[in-house]
């Protein structure tokens, strides 16, 4: 299983990459690594943090999509009806924008630093924007 490691403000998560579930989704996001951005708190969707991508053209569709990620669950939206983006749950949510609900692809799972979750969403919600950043852990 391959596993990504996933940097937010001072909080540092490993993921195990869904590649069995969502093989186009994880091999084009492989292809961006490392990738950086900032990290902010999501409008509509609850207990998730997301990283806008505006027209950003993934060439994706869905697979392995789902409105109600699990806590630890981080979704890639290939865009249509919303901008694209990145939505990292880190508590209680269902997917959602300005356009009404919205269904991503599950490409990643927390696997390590779950407990650091709830302290991640705060710091966003309560004091803005944190870097984020994803980086290739290889094989495990």
């Amino acid at each position: 299983m391959r596993h990504l490691g996933i940097d937010v403000g001072p909080h540092r998560f490993v993921a195990r990459l869904e590649e069995a579930a969502a093989p186009k989704t994880c091999a084009a996001f492989l292809d961006l690594l490392p990738f950086n951005n900032q990290a902010i708190h999501s409008r509509w969707s609850g207990e998730a943090v997301w990283v806008p991508l505006g027209e950003f053209d993934t060439g994706l569709g869905f697979e392995n999509h789902t409105s109600h990620p699990s806590r630890g669950d981080v979704l890639l939206y290939p865009g249509g009806f919303s901008e694209t983006e990145i939505l990292f749950a880190y508590g209680s949510s269902c997917f959602a924008s300005k356009m009404g609900q919205l269904a991503g692809n599950h490409f990643l799972t927390v696997v390590e630093g779950a407990e650091q979750l709830m302290d991640m969403g705060r710091l966003i919600l309560w004091q803005g924007a944190q870097a984020i950043r994803f980086t290739d852990l290889g094989e495990a």
